[in-house]
């Protein structure tokens, strides 16, 4: 059976209104993109620098700040690119953008930096081969992704209650890198990482996946929870992971840094 992908519109809508709610609960988001901030390549000097997926601008303005020059932020949405704006005066301009179709000039920029932006795209691929074509010899991508594993446990609870796709379906490690090894970048690495948070009751979890518009973007997708029946269910079946720091929710992320490599150069 083909699955349906998530519909663009509805995954900027969702992050549009999480836009001022965003921050307040995005401390994995922070600690993600810090570790992917760590692997740029110390003596990396770019001129031209992207924050692809900006959100509300806080790893544009850790980029600005880092080469002291103003960095573009793009974004699919524009709730979120309005919140950007107001808190990141000096900034090198918002732009809503599609990772897929980059309004930019082929080899006009040096660093693309994008934190838990791109498992949004329905094509990575085509993503990739944006970031390719935008980027001069010897410019970087860097970017990191959630993978097939995220948010397990709130999956399996799901599947005490119905056959429905509740959770976001993430790209598998070996796919990913499998997408990787296709595109035209002549040096890449790929970095897995695993992150578990705890939560004292489910609603603590739901309520923040919600104020980071990081719901069920899925066609088709069951509208909330459900009556109080199923949410009876669904909790039941999440505590049977609980331990002593709390009920787990695990994400799987990819910390990747490609490099085009120059005409001519060997990989």
């Amino acid at each position: 059976m083909i699955e349906s992908v998530p519909d663009k519109r509805l995954i900027a809508d969702s992050f549009s209104r999480a836009a001022s709610t965003y921050d307040q609960a995005a401390a994995f988001q922070r600690t993600v993109g810090s570790n992917l901030l760590a692997r740029l390549p110390a003596g990396f000097a770019p001129s031209g620098i992207v924050d692809l997926g900006c959100g509300t601008g806080h790893f544009t303005r850790a980029l600005s700040t880092l080469y002291r020059q103003p960095v573009l932020g793009l974004d699919l949405a524009e709730g979120m690119l309005r919140h950007a704006r107001r808190h990141s005066p000096g900034q090198g301009g918002w732009v809503v953008a599609d990772a897929e179709l980059l309004p930019l000039r082929s080899e006009s920029r040096d660093l693309i930096f994008s934190s838990l932006a791109l498992q949004w795209c329905p094509q990575l691929p085509l993503a990739l081969k944006e970031a390719f074509r935008v980027l001069r010899p010897s410019g970087l991508l860097a970017f990191n992704t959630l993978l097939e594993g995220s948010l397990h446990e709130l999956r399996d609870a799901w599947r005490a209650v119905d056959d429905h796709v509740h959770v976001n379906r993430f790209t598998p490690a070996a796919e990913l890198e499998s997408m990787l090894a296709g595109t035209g970048f002549g040096h890449w690495r790929c970095e897995p990482e695993t992150h578990v948070l705890h939560y004292p009751q489910l609603g603590e979890l739901t309520r923040e996946l919600r104020a980071l518009g990081a719901t069920n973007h899925n066609p088709g997708r069951p509208a909330g929870l459900g009556g109080a029946a199923r949410l009876r269910r669904l909790t039941a079946g999440y505590e049977q992971f609980r331990t002593a720091q709390g009920l787990p929710a695990t994400w799987q992320v990819a910390q990747v840094v490609m490099v085009k490599t120059a005409a001519g150069e060997r990989s």
